[in-house]
């Protein structure tokens, strides 16, 4: 069993703009297909963001990620601007 980290609030400073708005995504339930065609970049871009928060977050997956980011942001909100 993998023992997991959890992440410290420093963890938030090195989050890209682009990679909150794709972790934001994927916590509104879209897909890596619909998170690219919504941000204008490709799935593989997508997928590349997805790996590079996992790894900052120290999370086991997206689900996870998410969770995590959750946790050591409770004043995340998802705006609107991210609603079909």
């Amino acid at each position: 069993m993998r023992l997991i980290k959890l992440a410290t609030k420093g963890s938030l400073m090195k989050l890209s703009r682009r990679e909150h708005d794709v972790l934001t995504l994927i916590a509104c339930g879209f897909t890596d297909k619909e998170v690219a065609l919504k941000l204008k970049i490709s799935v593989r871009t997508v997928q590349t963001h997805i790996e590079t928060v996992i790894l900052k977050l120290q999370a086991r997956n997206r689900v996870n990620a998410v969770v995590v980011y959750m946790k050591i942001n409770p004043k995340w909100k998802i705006g609107e601007r991210y609603v079909l």
